[in-house]
């Protein structure tokens, strides 16, 4: 079969990597792929495996946007794939726009993917488009049910976001000169315990729930806080913001921030403990399940997809939602005696890209 993706631009981030991923699987096993897009970084992935990529600025929020209906149309008579998959909100109204314009006879068979909770309104609800819609988990599941009740159920497919075990392989450590390298790089981390925070650097990751954290286990001093993730430019000022918090409240010496890294696996590898204390719920948390799948112990607001992952695989890492007092005593007890992850585990990356294609399946028969 021939499959059309559509995404804003292949730049970095989680849709970005899936839609690689997907792209990947389609080729391995022999279908046509096509990605439209604005660009980016990871276009020279997509053409390695096979993937043609057309450039076009389909995530512009602006009004001329609606120029490229007709381009769209135009283009979906001449490639005429069998599926076009739409993972955004600005790329999603341009082509179902165009699609919508089409013999229903001979259009794509139109699938779409909500990934994430997006603000509830007309502009988001055309992520509920699709004749099939794919949910990320549970919880996006039930956002769309509760807030979009115009959409049929039955439409509704959940499918989790997966890892490969190969790359995050249980019990997986660091080549030893990596770990003298981020020692010698980051010499506060040396013979620690640590307590890592991994994500960009944003106001609804928790940080200043981590502070809170942090001073209650002041008295230990062999627990030292990490904070691996970047900071983009617009969010210098609250990056600023966090490093005097911890600097107020005693921390400045107990805490290090790595900035931007392209090894977070092995930063996740090293941990005592991984943690999630996202304010708002996400969709689905790939870097907990990252941790989980190298064998590492996560505790996690119970909330949203986090919170569906540790209750099938890590019940013991549970933190009351929003609540960072409540949960030290439950962080304090997984740093010192926590219980051992599963090693098998139903998020692989493999269960995500064969539901897919069931998906698929499913609207060509």
């Amino acid at each position: 079969m021939k499959v059309l993706q559509m995404i804003p631009e292949m730049e970095s981030g989680g849709v970005e990597r899936g839609t690689l991923e997907l792209a990947r699987h389609l080729g391995r096993y022999g279908h046509e792929s096509l990605v439209i897009s604005g660009g980016g970084k990871m276009v020279s992935q997509l053409e390695a495996c096979g993937t043609r990529h057309i450039t076009m600025p389909v995530g512009r929020k602006r009004l001329s946007s609606l120029f490229f209906v007709r381009k769209l149309r135009k283009l979906f008579d001449q490639e005429r794939p069998d599926i076009l998959h739409l993972r955004s909100r600005v790329p999603a109204w341009l082509a179902w726009l165009a699609w919508r314009g089409m013999d229903p006879a001979t259009r794509p068979r139109l699938v779409t993917t909500v990934h994430g909770f997006n603000s509830v309104n007309r502009y988001s609800e055309i992520m509920t488009c699709g004749e099939r819609v794919i949910c990320v988990s549970e919880s996006i599941r039930d956002h769309v049910l509760k807030h979009y009740p115009r959409v049929d159920e039955t439409r509704l497919r959940v499918i989790h976001r997966g890892i490969d075990p190969a790359e995050y392989p249980y019990g997986y450590r660091p080549d030893p000169e990596w770990v003298e390298n981020f020692h010698r790089e980051f010499p506060a981390t040396r013979g620690k315990r640590l307590l890592t925070l991994p994500g960009r650097i944003t106001r609804l990751k928790g940080h200043e729930d981590l502070a809170i954290i942090l001073k209650a286990l002041a008295e230990d001093e062999s627990i030292h806080g990490l904070i691996a993730g970047g900071a983009h430019p617009r969010k210098a000022a609250y990056l600023d913001e966090i490093k005097a918090l911890f600097k107020a409240e005693g921390l400045a010496d107990r805490v290090t921030f790595t900035g931007g890294r392209s090894d977070l696996r092995e930063i996740l590898a090293i941990s005592s403990l991984v943690l999630s204390l996202t304010t708002q719920p996400e969709s689905f948390g790939r870097t907990t399940l990252e941790a989980l799948g190298l064998g590492v112990p996560v505790a996690g607001y119970d909330h949203g997809g986090v919170g569906e992952q540790l209750k099938l695989l890590y019940p013991a890492g549970r933190l009351p939602a929003n609540d960072p007092e409540d949960s030290v005593a439950l962080v304090r007890g997984l740093l010192e005696d926590p219980p051992k992850v599963p090693r098998e585990h139903p998020f692989t990356l493999d269960a995500m890209l064969e539901g897919t294609m069931g998906v698929y399946g499913e609207l060509l028969r």
